[in-house]
Formats: C-alpha cells, structure tokens, sequence
C-alpha cells in the first residue's frame, strides 16, 4: 500500500479514535455507565462492533471495552524510515475508525435524539436519515440477497456541482445501486446537491443521506454487517465470515468526491477490510495490486462522466439492465418515487377519471408483437396539470399461456410502470392512479412509452409463458367505459371462479406482499374466503402467480395448527406474517378488525371503519370522495389506516371481500354493515342479496344506510332504528 495513504489513513484513525474517548467521557460524566445507548429501534446494537467484535453494546459502561481495543488496532504513525509493507496497519487503522465512528454515532443518538429522522423519507427541515431500523432494513436488506440491489456506492464529499451529483446518481439508480451519501467538500454535501438539482432522495429512491460527517459513513458499513448477520447466518463476532461474506457478495465501493482529508483515507481503509475498493475523482495515491479487494483498491483522477463505469469495473460488479426503450431512466430505484401536486403534468385515475388496467389472452393470429397504439389524446395533447381517463389493454398468446396466468400479468403492471423515472402508478384494476411528472414529458416521455415498458418488461420476466405480446391505451372516454365495462365483466368471472371454495377445504392460504415497496410491514393472506384487499388477487390467482415464479410475492402459507376459529387465527399464518412483516406482526386475524386486524396498505379498494353509536361498521371504497358517518373521507381513511399498519377498528379490504361468507365473521359478520356508498351497494347488490338470503334476511340491503339517507351516525341512527337493523341488538363491537 502507499505510504502516502497508510500515513493518512493512521493519522485519520488516531483523530477519530481520540474524538470518541473524548465523546464518551464527556457523556459517562453525563448520563453515567448504566445509561442506555444504541441505534434506535435495531437488533443489532451496533452493528459493527457486534458483527466484529461480538460484543453488543447496550449501556455506556459497553464502550470502554470497545475504545480499549481502538487503540490496541492503532498502529503508532509511519515514520519516515519505516519500511514496507504498510496494508496490514492501514487496515488495523480502518477497523478502528469504524468501531469509534459507531461509539461517535450512538453519544450523537443521545445529545440530540431528533439529529436524525429515523424513517424512511428526509423531512422538510431535515435530510439526515441515520441508522436504518430494522423495518428498513428487513425490507431494503433482503434486495442485497436477492439481486434486485447487486451492491451499493458509498459517496464521500461533493461533486462540482449539483447537475454532476444529479447525472452521476441518476446513473447508479440505473444500475439498481443504492448510494449512501455522508461528509461534506468545500462546504457542500453531495445529498444537499441532489436536493438542490430536484432529486428526490431518501431510502424509497435509493438515495440514502445518512449525515452531514464522516462519521455517517459508518452506517453503510453497519448496514453490510447486518445484512451479513440476517440473511447470510453469520455469527455476531465471526468477523472473518461476515468481511468474506461482504467482499463476495455484498458489491460496494466508496466514491470520494473532493480532497481527500486524513479521516477520508481512515474510513477508506477500513472498507477495504470488506472488501471494497475506493474509486477517487482526485489524483491520490493509487493502490494497484490485488489481493483483499476483488481487483484495485485505489484508483483516483478518474473523470465524472466515467466514473461510475469505473467503479463497477473495479468493484467487479455484474450488470443486468433491461433494455426499455423509452426517453426516461428506467429501474427498481425509482419505483419509491413520488409524483407530487406542483410536479404534475399528467394525472390518470385516482378518482379523477376513469382508469382500467386489463390483460387477456388471443389466439396468436390476433397479436402483433410489440405493437402499442395510443387512441386518443397523449400528454402533447394537454396542458399541465391535466387530467385524461385511461385503459391500458394488454392482449398476450402464446402456447404455454393460460387463462390463469392473465391476472397475475395483469398485476404486474404496477411495479412495471413504477419503474419509470417521473412516473407514479398505484392501485389495479379499475382503481389505477397514475401520475406522469412534467420532468418525465420534458425528457419526450409518452403514453406509448407506458406500452413500450410492459411490451419489453413482461418479456423479459414472463416470456416463458407466452410468444406475443401488443398493448392498446385508451385516452377517449367512451372507449376508456368500453374496456372498463369488458374488464369488470372478466374480473367478476375470475372472482366467481373462487366461489366453491371454504377456508375449511383448504390447507394452505397464500401471501401477497407486492405492496411492500410502499408499506413495508404489509402483508396480505389470501385464503379461498379472503380475497386480497387490492381486490386483484383471489387464492387462485396467487396458487397460480407461485406456480410462475416460486421465488415471487405470492408464497403458499401452511395453515397450520388452528389458534383461533372466531376470529381466523392459525399458527402457520401468524408465523409466516412475523417473517414477513420484518418481526413487526407477530399475530393476524383473518375474520376481524377488532382483533389483530390485517396490515392495510394504499391499495386497498375499500376501508371498513367501526361506528359505536350504531354498533356497526361502515365500509367506503376509494371511488367514493364525499364524507362518511366516521368522520373522514376514504383519503384521510387510507392515511390513518394504511403504510402497513394494524389499526384495531379499522380494516383494508376488497369490495368482492364483502360479500364473501367469512367477511368481519369474527366480529358479527355482514349483520354489522349499517353503511356503504349507494354506487357500491349497487354495485354489489346482486353478490349482496344472494348473501342476505342466505343469512335468512331477503331484505337486509334495504336496512343499510348510504350517503342519501346521512353522513354522520346521528343522521344515520334513526334509520337503522326505523328499519330494526340487527346490528343495534347484538353484542357490543367494542366488547
């Protein structure tokens, strides 16, 4: 190693190593050894220290153990006459640098507990994020293992300016890489350039601003040790498992960006004991030779505009980019993105307008390959912020292709269309959302591109199920009610399919946890008497979404032991749904919203909410905009109930899920329902009173109130008393 580099990187540990005796004897004079420290809400205490050292540091007495083996790394500074070689101690020097950077980060937590956000998004005032907890990481964590995130860039400093730091992020985003982003060059910080230049960061974009020093950048670090430690199975305190399990796995490299300061070269050096090399814009001291690091572990001067191809070279990374010809970036890091009020060009759907999504089979003389028409206006044709009703009709053949597998293509257009830089898509079905941005239509984004992406993507990750595949958008409204009046036919015939079926005859349910991407902690059981609450996946679309892609979303739940009949509990779910949701769920009940309600996410087509006046529930769904006899509209609903969160009282589910038999069973049933939305009523009447003569109540439809008879349960209550609905004499809901 250079001697240039050992003597700064020496030099820059011994100044952090002395930052942190000095931090915490100020704070054991403070708080005492017995006060507690940590980053919040983790497993895995200090990450780094614990994966290393195998020691978890829970109080302040903790640190001194830590600190002594500090300065037992630290090697004494190269001296002049010092010989060769000098990697050993450089890298004893980086080790040492991050064990006190952790001890440096944990004192922070202390003094000053709102530092960082300790979410997933940057706040209007604040665009340090810290520490990932561990419902971050559980989600983000499991993209290192799975491939859909290959490694991450470490970004040290600043660019030139904030149009490079856009270019070269938007260029690792384009290769799935998370950047981490920490310390500051010439006063200037590479995550408040992104900010400035209009960039959306945050961990839903892959942009991770850890903090404003260089001492944020031993949360990267900590988070390549957890994930070594999680989904790896390596020991706490192994170390030698967890740098080879990081170097052969874990493809990530630092990007300094700026002079090079002595606690730039410490943290530097302690990558490499991971195993990843540093990639400079300056003209530092080159480190040539392999050995630790998979190719070099320094190479500098190199420029921006090649600086990210360098990186992936020497770090030895393999990319797999899909080749999606349209005129905006395209890849999972954009699919947190958000589409916001004063950014929007176009806007689809989301109870503005009509919007349908459909796919269906033809016989192969009926496709063209590759082939997408726009029939009516496109974004060229409108001012912004504008509005158009849209129906996207995606018609597949092939010889291997079946009816079954029509919804689960038809689900994919989601995440697909998500993936495009400066577009937003939520929702499915007939209850699409799509956003384009002004950004995107600047660039020469169209609707057609909308074709382009699902022609190349579903291609690509469905190609072995079918030959052809041609898409057909509807901007007009009468052809937009033309396809939604066709796709609910189909949606209702796939429904019906499912109707035979019992939870009882069954003895696997499946998951569904497509939506974590924006709600991370959801997940969704779909049993033959559950639907999923998007309302797009029945039990047997998700036994044939696994049956597509056994790795995918949609896995089979073995039942299990039953815990609880009432209320649908079973061990083999609630198992699956604490695994899942990251250890946050650890029980679920499939038959109530009183009792350990299912997660709810932004998808869901209705929101059921309980009334205590009327001893009931209401449910509304997200096409209805007005008030309801809770309080709040659907929005305000989704935004108290939703982002995966179990809110006793209130339940995400699907209009189909309504007029199933095990609907709120646990709490009542549909007995409970005293109001709904008319359209849905009617929507539902014909499902809804095959159900009602089943209960042995012909004319239970005409006992639930909706919007015309009151909005508020003192508007409601004389109806329902008027009409002797069955909900006021039954046991109390809130038990």
């Amino acid at each position: 190693m250079s001697k240039i580099i050992a003597s700064a990187a020496i030099r820059g540990a011994h100044k952090i190593v002395e930052r942190a005796e000095k931090k915490y004897q100020e704070a054991l004079e403070k708080w005492g050894p017995e006060q507690e420290v940590g980053f919040p809400d983790t497993a895995y205490y200090l990450p780094v220290i614990y994966a290393i050292l195998g020691i978890p540091v829970k109080k302040m007495s903790d640190m001194k153990p830590v600190l002594d083996r500090c300065r037992a790394l630290l090697p004494p500074p190269v001296k002049e006459k010092t010989a060769l070689p000098y990697l050993a101690p450089a890298l004893d020097a980086g080790m040492a640098t991050f064990f006190a950077e952790e001890v440096i980060e944990a004192i922070r937590y202390l003094e000053d507990p709102n530092f960082y956000t300790n979410q997933e998004d940057i706040l209007p005032d604040n665009i340090w994020l810290g520490a990932a907890n561990d419902v971050i990481f559980r989600k983000r964590g499991v993209e290192f293992v799975d491939g859909s995130a290959p490694g991450f860039a470490a970004i040290v400093g600043a660019a030139p300016s904030a149009e490079i730091a856009k270019k070269i992020a938007i260029e690792l985003q384009e290769k799935n890489l998370y950047v981490f982003m920490c310390a500051e060059h010439g006063g200037k910080r590479f995550s408040e350039q992104l900010v400035e230049a209009g960039v959306q960061i945050g961990w839903p974009t892959r942009l991770v601003s850890y903090g404003p020093d260089i001492s944020a950048a031993v949360f990267a670090m900590g988070f390549a040790c957890r994930v070594a430690m999680a989904f790896g199975g390596i020991k706490p305190g192994d170390f030698r498992k967890n740098l080879n399990y990081n170097r052969d796995r874990t493809f990530a490299f630092v990007m300094p960006m700026g002079f090079v300061s002595d606690e730039w070269y410490a943290n530097a050096a302690g990558a490499i004991n991971w195993g990843f090399p540093t990639i400079a814009d300056t003209p530092i001291p080159e480190v040539l030779p392999t050995g630790i690091c998979t190719y070099e572990h320094v190479v500098s001067n190199i420029p921006h505009d090649h600086i990210v191809q360098k990186a992936v070279e020497v770090r030895g990374l393999k990319v797999t980019v899909a080749s999606v010809p349209i005129p905006v970036s395209y890849g999972p890091a954009f699919e947190g993105e958000r589409v916001r009020g004063e950014d929007i060009y176009l806007e689809c759907g989301g109870g503005r307008t009509h919007a349908v999504e459909l796919v269906i089979s033809k016989r192969m003389d009926e496709v063209e390959d590759g082939k997408v028409e726009v029939i009516g206006p496109d974004v060229d044709g409108i001012q912004p912020p504008g509005q158009l009703p849209i129906a996207i009709r995606v018609e597949v053949t092939g010889r291997k292709m079946q009816e079954d597998f029509e919804p689960i293509l038809e689900r994919q257009i989601h995440h697909l269309i998500n993936y495009a830089q400066g577009v937003m898509h939520i929702g499915q079905r007939d209850i699409a959302w799509i956003r384009v941005s002004k950004g995107a239509v600047a660039k020469g984004f169209k609707l057609s591109d909308l074709g382009k992406i699902l022609h190349a993507k579903l291609h690509q990750d469905f190609g072995a199920i079918f030959d052809k595949v041609q898409v057909m958008i509807y901007t007009e409204l009468e052809a937009v009610d033309e396809v939604l009046a066709q796709a609910r036919a189909i949606y209702g015939k796939r429904d019906a399919r499912i109707e035979g079926m019992t939870d009882e005859t069954t003895d696997t349910f499946y998951s569904c946890t497509l939506c974590q991407s924006f709600a991370p902690s959801h997940v969704c059981v779909v049993s033959p008497e559950r639907t999923g609450l998007c309302g797009a996946y029945n039990w047997m679309d998700c036994k044939a979404a696994f049956e597509i892609n056994p790795t995918g979303p949609n896995q089979p739940i073995p039942k299990g032991d039953m815990l609880d009949p009432k209320l649908g509990q079973w061990k083999g779910t609630n198992d699956f749904v604490l695994n899942a949701s990251r250890q946050k769920i650890a029980q679920v009940s499939l038959y109530s919203m009183m009792v350990d309600p299912m997660t709810t996410c932004g998808c869901c087509e209705c929101i059921a909410a309980v009334l205590p006046m009327c001893n009931g529930v209401m449910t509304v769904n997200r096409d209805f905009m007005g008030m309801t006899p809770c309080g709040m509209k659907f929005t305000t609903l989704a935004g108290s109930a939703g982002g995966g969160a179990v809110t006793p009282g209130f339940l995400g589910h699907s209009k189909y899920n309504i007029a199933q038999r095990k609907w709120l069973s646990g709490d009542g049933g549909l007995l409970r329902l005293v109001w709904l939305p008319k359209v849905l009523k009617d929507e539902l009447r014909e499902r809804l009173q095959k159900r009602c003569e089943e209960i042995g109540i012909p004319n239970f439809i005409d006992m639930i109130a909706d919007e015309t008879i009151g909005t508020t349960e003192d508007e409601i209550l004389p109806f329902l008393e008027e009409k002797k609905h069955p909900a006021l004499t039954m046991e109390s809901i809130l038990g």
